[in-house]
């Protein structure tokens, strides 16, 4: 059974993943950014302005801060995807895919500018007469009537899509391998369902104790521990390849290298390098994705661009840093050549490989947390989608799908679970992108206003 569902799960995301995916990704942010002529990326110390609180305004509409909004935001992005699907991407893209990683991750921050300042400019009521904020409201309140089928084609795709499959299964593994493994309470040879059903389920009990408190719960959960573990985590990578300096202008090199050539990919295919590079860029940041805009939807703000320029931070956060730490770290410890770990199990490798003991520990805490921030806000991207269709009283009966799937993601193969994800978030990534690219030359205009404004004050601050 578990081999059909792998099989079923990778056809999917394959037959998802097409190369007109990456026209539309690439192409619409790289068109974003030419139509902005580059101006948003000049603005990047205001999004910093913006998220110390300086404009915020406790009486604008909205539920929580932009500080909030991104750090719920960052909760989804900075997870499996920046430590499991790195190395995923090494082991089967090749270290050239990490700078495909990088390509969308810039062209990426444009388009989070776009469809960020969407989320707040074109906000719709939900079912019990709250301002909710993404994709599907976007095109329901702003686009003609012949496109809302979209709308419930993203809320539809994005309630499996947003369901904690990676997250889950990589936690587990993480416990499971580094854990009880090395410290002896069991043996590689047992039966790995039954301890991985039962992590589920204390798993599934803890994310019930979050998830039903709402997003104010979860953005107060993520805005304590996120920005913490992300410092601890890029700070043990910098620290580590500080130490083996003389190794990283090579892991350079081959990430550039490998980028045009596609040697060192599973199937030694160029296509194959750009194709997963793309894949896990957008699983990692979620730019075109449509689920940031979820969070940064219930900002609280009356101006969208400033959601968007604050929208615009966490693919450099994501990608560009903790994404980076992690490939640096798995290159230069050599251990995607020397062993036959995957996923999550290759980064800790990597980590102990470079710093001891101390390195596990750390990787092992950072897994912990941003697994568990990010099962947590999946399970609000989720729920929103869930009650644009159903109404708001379908919440309570989707999150507890939610916690259900936590157990059936634990025993399932992480290439299944991955691919599941992966196509899902290919399909979101169509009524995103189509809205965004509609509705650009409002979000162009609404920008011109507002950093014609910000000008004056800040070319004075520089």
């Amino acid at each position: 059974m578990l081999d059909t569902l792998f099989v079923v799960t990778t056809t999917f995301a394959d037959l998802a993943w097409g190369p007109w995916l990456l026209i539309l990704l690439l192409g619409g942010g790289l068109g974003f950014l030419i139509y902005t002529r580059f101006t948003p990326y000049r603005y990047l110390n205001h999004s910093v302005d913006l998220i110390r609180g300086r404009f915020d305004d406790t009486g604008d509409p909205g539920h929580i801060s932009h500080a909030r909004a991104l750090s719920a935001a960052l909760a989804g992005t900075i997870g499996m995807g920046n430590i499991a699907g790195v190395a995923l991407a090494i082991s089967i893209g090749g270290p050239g895919a990490i700078f495909w990683m990088w390509v969308t991750a810039i062209v990426g921050m444009a388009t989070k500018f776009f469809t960020a300042s969407l989320a707040v400019m074109y906000r719709g009521l939900d079912s019990d007469g709250e301002l909710q904020g993404g994709p599907m409201y976007v095109i329901r309140e702003a686009m003609p009537k012949r496109w809302h089928f979209l709308a419930y084609f993203f809320a539809g795709v994005g309630m499996i899509g947003c369901l904690p499959a990676l997250q889950s299964n990589q936690l587990v593994q993480i416990f499971r391998d580094l854990v009880f493994i090395d410290m002896g309470f069991i043996a590689p040879a047992d039966d790995p369902i039954a301890f991985n059903l039962s992590a589920g389920i204390v798993l599934a009990v803890v994310t019930t104790s979050v998830i039903f408190g709402g997003l104010k719960r979860i953005a107060s959960v993520a805005g304590t521990l996120v920005p913490g573990m992300s410092l601890l985590y890029v700070g043990a990578a910098v620290l580590a390849l500080l130490i083996h300096i003389e190794s990283v202008p090579g892991a350079f090199a081959l990430i550039l290298t490998d980028a045009f050539t596609g040697e060192a990919a599973a199937s030694g295919s160029l296509l194959t390098v750009i194709l997963y590079g793309v894949r896990r860029s957008a699983y990692s940041n979620e730019a075109g994705m449509g689920t940031e805009s979820l969070a940064h939807g219930a900002a609280r703000t009356r101006e969208p661009i400033r959601e968007g320029l604050v929208a615009m931070l966490g693919p450099v956060i994501d990608t560009l840093l903790i994404c980076s730490a992690t490939a640096l770290m798995i290159l230069v410890s050599g251990v995607w050549l020397t062993t036959e770990a995957e996923g999550v199990t290759l980064t800790a490798a990597a980590f102990s490989e470079l710093l001891g003991a101390p390195g596990t520990v750390v990787i092992f805490t950072c897994v912990l947390c941003f697994a568990s921030t990010t099962i947590f806000t999946y399970s609000f991207y989720g729920t929103q989608c869930a009650s644009f269709i159903f109404g708001t009283g379908s919440a309570r009966n989707y999150r507890y799908l939610y916690v259900t799937f936590i157990l059936i993601a634990s025993v399932i193969p992480v290439e299944a679970a991955i691919a599941l994800i992966d196509g899902c978030f290919a399909l979101m990534a169509i009524p995103t992108m189509v809205s965004a690219i509609w509705l650009a030359p409002r979000v162009k205009e609404a920008a011109d206003i507002y950093l014609t404004n910000l000008r004056p004050a800040h070319q004075s601050e520089s």
